[in-house]
């Protein structure tokens, strides 16, 4: 039996987080290849032990947050 399950990827220094968000199974690697294949194998692992469900139907999307900076020091160190 095969599932999709959603998944997202992050860079956090020199590797990348693969982590699926719909179980909260993360794996990583130095590429995004790598860390989907990591994944891919902690999901097969993990689902061992699991009962089969489908995946919600998920939107990933972008927001936009407004930060107000009272420190204008800080504020450059982190732009």
């Amino acid at each position: 039996m095969n599932i999709k399950f959603n998944v997202i990827i992050q860079k956090e220094e020199n590797w990348y987080v693969a982590k699926c968000i719909d179980n909260s199974v993360a794996s990583q690697g130095k590429t995004i290849e790598e860390s989907m294949e990591n994944l891919k194998e902690a999901l097969e692992l993990f689902m061992q032990n699991e009962e089969p469900i489908k995946p919600k139907e998920i939107f990933v999307t972008t927001l936009e947050v407004a930060i107000w900076v009272q420190n204008i020091q800080y504020y450059h160190l982190i732009k």
